[in-house]
């Protein structure tokens, strides 16, 4: 079965209301996970705190200054 070309074939706003429901599953998910671990290894939250730093550089980076500067027309000082 072809999921993508399922989901093509929908209303935008149903497709809307099932990416939502995705995200939001994944990130209970994701928060879920906090009640299986009762101790965690210090290593390992360093580990994930470095690699949330990390998606949130590289999303100001490349999601919002990147489209920001094509967007300018060479205003700005020189």
């Amino acid at each position: 079965m072809d999921v993508i070309g399922t989901l093509e074939g929908l209303d935008p706003i149903l497709q809307a209301f099932i990416a939502g429901l995705f995200t939001w599953f994944m990130t209970a998910a994701g928060a879920g996970l906090v009640f299986f671990f009762h101790e965690i290894n210090r290593k390992s939250l360093d580990g994930m705190l470095g690699f949330a730093a990390g998606v949130m550089i590289a999303a100001s980076c490349f999601g919002l200054l990147s489209p920001a500067i094509d967007q300018t027309d060479g205003e700005g000082p020189p």
